[in-house]
């Protein structure tokens, strides 16, 4: 079990971590939520159905991982061919969709990686060196798209956009400054491909 996820009765899914490794992916979790930031009225709105009628952003995020987070739903890269009137009606349609659909996308990806830290601070709350993490399959789906999340937010910073530029991080030198977060996208990589292969049916 150790560095990867088993199948566990019921369903679920475990996995053992140690100190190191909580501190590692709650670290990334707790960045992860402060980058995503919180609703548009806060995480605790006064007035929850007003919440839930409010409109979100219409114009794509400026940072390069929240953009890869929440991509445009039309056109986009690879669509460098489209007329110029065809490239405005995907902005457009681009910008309703992300209106009305953002708010509630970021509220599920903060509640993801906070399910992620409420499960470690679990552990560590216990104070243990090292624990086995047990999730029911409802918390592993939550752990399985904030893994997701993570990758898809280092790999924007280190400017991964297909597998030869994966290949390329292996060989990176040891004195490299972007060894670390490498190292840590590799090894979310490996819990990621674990955890999903242990939900499959």
């Amino acid at each position: 079990m150790p560095g990867h996820f088993e199948p566990i009765p019921g369903g679920g899914a475990a996995v053992a971590l140690d100190e190191v490794e909580i501190s590692i992916i709650r670290s990334l979790a707790v960045q992860l939520m402060e980058l995503i930031g919180p609703g548009p009225g806060g995480d605790a709105p006064d007035d929850p159905l007003a919440e839930l009628f409010a409109e979100g952003p219409s114009e794509p995020p400026s940072d390069p991982v929240l953009h890869r987070l929440f991509p445009d739903a039309y056109g986009g890269p690879g669509n460098e061919e489209a007329t110029t009137d065809k490239a405005d009606e995907q902005r457009a349609h681009s910008a309703e969709f992300r209106r009305f659909t953002e708010n509630d996308l970021r509220a599920g990806k903060r509640e993801d990686a906070l399910a992620v830290i409420r499960s470690l601070d679990a552990l560590t709350s216990a104070g243990e060196g090292g624990a086995v993490l047990k999730l029911s399959p409802v918390e592993s789906l939550r752990w399985m798209r904030a893994l997701n999340d993570l990758r898809l937010a280092i790999g924007t910073r280190l400017d991964i956009t297909d597998e030869e530029d994966t290949d390329l991080l292996y060989r990176l030198p040891d004195e490299d400054p972007r060894k670390p977060m490498v190292m840590a996208y590799l090894w979310l990589g490996g819990l990621q491909e674990t955890l999903v292969e242990t939900l499959m049916p």
